[in-house]
């Protein structure tokens, strides 16, 4: 009789993933322990996120982080969860997070040999409306000898060795790029409780139709953003306008571009003339996903991954998606910084 049953004995978990992956490169499994404490900080975040309106963790804690976001008391729990995992972890050295002024220096005794820049809770300020808000991480190896140190993390995202991010929406997803491999994405399976392998070698479309920034900073736009918009929504070729969407909470909108294809822009303007977000741990780890899937991450004159870091928490302008889409917002870019 043949067996119909819906389980499957032989699931491919992130864990599992990683292990093979690191055999194959004759790894010492350290990266792996990292992934493993980064993942059960995730899924416990996962599960204050699903109860943050029985548990009271909903509003403001009454303090602001370093970059002068309002800290929601979810940001100050996931924050504690990924440090104390990653400190745990006997794999990191040093750790830069969102809401940390200045990057945290493992001890002595628990340190290994990687750098995590993250941002524990991105787009937190959806929290209370409950849209997808998620964890946003870059790994590095430490590069210089001696005691680690904040400016072990000023590294280009060239240097990355695992970017990924998990996203709290309608299920939890992780989606994890490695510099030997290309972007994978894992769901939670809540029975039992681990991340399973649901997309192999993803890739984003050549082109798409879908452009994602928030219009509302249209007054304070450059006229190379002003005149690339127009041409989404009035196209001169007769073909169809592209739709607009914004969530406000970059790992879902990222993760939208990804899945559809089309741009996301947080560009430069008058009001912010370096751009709004933040280089370690949230442009470099999504333009890392973004190039290995086959797409662009530029700030419209330099690719991301080029940039050499000159503080933990430097922003920078983003565009990112399609490498067409991408491509022919840079051609506009360029014919107005040649006036």
């Amino acid at each position: 009789m043949t067996d119909r049953s819906a389980f499957d004995t032989n699931v491919i978990t992130m864990t599992r993933f990683v292990m093979e992956e690191g055999r194959r490169a004759k790894g010492t499994g350290e990266f792996t322990q990292l992934l493993n404490s980064l993942c059960t900080a995730i899924k416990a975040i996962s599960t204050a996120v699903r109860k943050a309106g029985i548990a009271n963790l909903y509003g403001i804690a009454g303090s602001t982080n370093v970059t002068g976001d309002q800290v929601k008391k979810l940001d100050l729990l996931s924050n504690d969860l990924v440090i104390n995992m990653l400190k745990s972890s006997f794999s990191t050295c040093v750790i830069v997070s969102e809401e940390n002024k200045d990057a945290v220096i493992v001890e002595t005794e628990k340190q290994g040999k990687y750098i995590v820049c993250i941002d524990p809770l991105d787009g937190s300020s959806n929290i209370d409306c409950l849209v997808s808000i998620g964890t946003i991480f870059a790994i590095y190896r430490k590069m210089s000898p001696g005691e680690p140190s904040g400016k072990d993390a000023l590294q280009p995202g060239r240097n990355i060795v695992g970017a990924g991010y998990a996203l709290y929406g309608s299920a939890t997803m992780l989606v994890l790029a490695t510099s030997a491999g290309g972007v994978n994405c894992f769901m939670l399976d809540p029975a039992i409780g681990e991340f399973i392998l649901v997309d192999r070698d993803v890739k984003i479309k050549k082109k798409g139709n879908i452009y994602s920034l928030n219009e509302g900073y249209a007054k304070y736009f450059d006229p190379a953003v002003t005149e690339y918009l127009k041409k989404k929504k009035f196209p001169e070729d007769g073909s169809s306008p592209y739709g607009g969407r914004y969530i406000g909470s970059m790992v879902a909108d990222v993760h939208r571009t990804l899945v559809y294809g089309g741009i996301f822009l947080y560009p430069a303007n008058s009001k912010s003339p370096k751009g709004k977000l933040r280089l370690l741990y949230e442009c470099n780890p999504m333009a890392f996903v973004i190039e290995k899937a086959g797409g662009i991450a530029t700030t419209g004159h330099q690719a991301i991954l080029d940039i050499v870091p000159e503080d933990i928490h430097q922003r920078v302008p983003v565009v990112l998606g399609s490498p067409d889409d991408v491509k022919e917002y840079l051609e506009i870019v360029k014919k107005h910084s040649a006036k």
